[in-house]
């Protein structure tokens, strides 16, 4: 019996799937502790399933983080696109308003493998600068636009913003995974 073939639509529903499972065992187990066990309970499916679609749990790393990375770059590249782009301060606010808490400590912990890990460091690295590019692209449309600097010098001015946007906004990161669900859902 011929088993039927999963279309490219199909596959990537899946992975995401995988991914998102993976997201919330690493949140609630962290990188380490988490098996491929694990998320397969956590998304329902074979681990053979999970094994056709990532070759291991780094594999499953580097998914989680893009997978977090593809929602801001969509919301990042609808700021810069705008008519009236966001300034800085509503652009930091904007992320800040949309880190999830269980994203915040996979981030957090990816971090940290970063520093003994080179495969996660490259993801990481990856990562952050994409997600610093972004920043900087929306900055720069905000100074191009509302501004009205001249390109050349819109992408000078937002260099520093952008990378001060970027540290606070990680360091907010690591504020929303460092407190305990009690503290979260009190403020």
């Amino acid at each position: 019996m011929l088993l039927p073939r999963l279309t490219d639509a199909r596959k990537e529903l899946r992975r995401t799937q995988i991914a998102e499972a993976a997201v919330r065992c690493f949140s609630r187990n962290g990188l380490e502790r988490t098996s491929i066990a694990d998320i397969t309970a956590e998304s329902g499916l074979s681990t053979g399933s999970i094994y056709a679609h990532y070759r291991n749990k780094a594999d499953l790393v580097q998914a989680a983080a893009r997978e977090v990375l593809d929602k801001r770059a969509e919301a990042i590249g609808q700021y810069a696109a705008a008519d009236v782009p966001p300034d800085p301060d509503e652009l930091l606010s904007r992320l800040i308003a949309a880190i999830d808490p269980a994203e915040a400590r996979v981030g957090v912990q990816t971090w940290s493998e970063a520093t003994t890990d080179p495969a996660v460091r490259d993801i990481v690295v990856d990562m952050t600068d994409r997600m610093r590019a972004m920043v900087h692209e929306c900055v720069t449309a905000w100074l191009e636009k509302v501004e009205h600097d001249e390109p050349a010098r819109a992408g000078e001015r937002a260099t520093p913003i952008a990378h001060r946007v970027m540290a606070l906004y990680q360091a907010e990161l690591l504020y929303t995974a460092m407190r305990s669900p009690t503290e979260r859902t009190a403020s």
